[in-house]
């Protein structure tokens, strides 16, 4: 029998913002029916927040509570920090989950991630399900029993430095059935840390690194802003923070926030270092 703490328990029994957003902006969706666990979330966002969330589940108590909770974690936060949640925050937040469960917490963090891929897309696809089944056909599936992807595996082994084909099967149900695809999920955790350990030999030193924030800051980020009349300039660095001065148009804007962290920061987030912090000064 698996020990569950008092948290999942609440969850379970009291479930939060159950149903369905009839005009949502963001619907995600996780897991099947012939895996046995599924998961849609709605959101609706204003202004770069998430206002309101509701979910709709099938699976055991573990799925139940790690949707509930999930929605508990978004509702009032803006966007770029609901980016950043992951899984093993859901289950944080559950004061944990047994190894068996901690897919349940997975799903939940692949249907948020979906919502926000849905989020805002400009695109010509007829609905949001035209456009998620568009992108299953891009990803390779590994499990056909589960219908787990390559990148599902992938992002587990990053979010909770997974070492083993049982943890992943734990994380993920990949390889929990007739376990044909075992050789291949460990093939990709061998690929994961050859690269991780090929990536830290490329590391930046501190003057490599300020010449290069400059360089993205100067090249790839100010051209942008100079497009509607703004503009930016690079401050200091100290360590993993990035000050910045916003001008122009940008300055003062009731949408620099959303400017500093979803722009400016994630492209410098995707080109140096996932820890990279930008931070505005006046």
């Amino acid at each position: 029998m698996w020990d569950y703490s008092e948290k999942v328990m609440d969850h379970y029994r009291n479930p939060r913002n159950v149903g369905k957003i009839d005009d949502a902006d963001a619907v995600g969706s996780a897991g099947s029916l012939t895996c046995g666990d599924q998961l849609k979330i709605y959101l609706k966002i204003k202004d770069g927040i998430v206002t309101d969330a509701k979910f709709q589940t099938f699976g055991c108590g573990s799925a139940v509570a790690s949707s509930s909770i999930l929605t508990e974690m978004i509702i009032g936060k803006p966007i770029d920090e609901v980016r950043k949640i992951t899984n093993k925050d859901i289950a944080d937040q559950l004061e944990g989950l047994p190894p068996e469960k901690m897919h349940c917490s997975v799903m939940g963090y692949e249907a948020l991630e979906d919502a926000l891929k849905d989020w805002g897309n400009d695109n010509e696809y007829q609905d949001l399900e035209d456009l998620r089944e568009e992108n299953e056909k891009k990803e390779k599936i590994v499990c056909t029993c589960f219908g787990i992807t390559e990148n599902i595996i992938w992002d587990a082994i990053k979010q909770n430095g997974l070492t083993t084909v049982e943890e992943v099967t734990n994380y993920t149900k990949a390889g929990g059935a007739c376990g044909k695809c075992k050789g291949i999920i460990k093939d990709i955790i061998e690929t994961y840390y050859h690269k991780e350990k090929e990536e830290k030999k490329k590391e930046l030193s501190p003057a490599q690194r300020i010449l290069k924030i400059n360089s993205i800051i100067e090249n790839q980020i100010s051209p942008e802003l100079q497009k509607d009349g703004g503009d930016i300039t690079l401050v200091d660095i100290d360590g993993n923070k990035v000050f910045v001065k916003l001008r122009g148009k940008c300055s003062g804007c009731k949408n620099s926030t959303l400017t500093l962290k979803s722009f400016v920061e994630m492209t410098l987030k995707d080109a140096i270092s996932k820890d990279i912090e930008v931070v505005e000064v006046n």
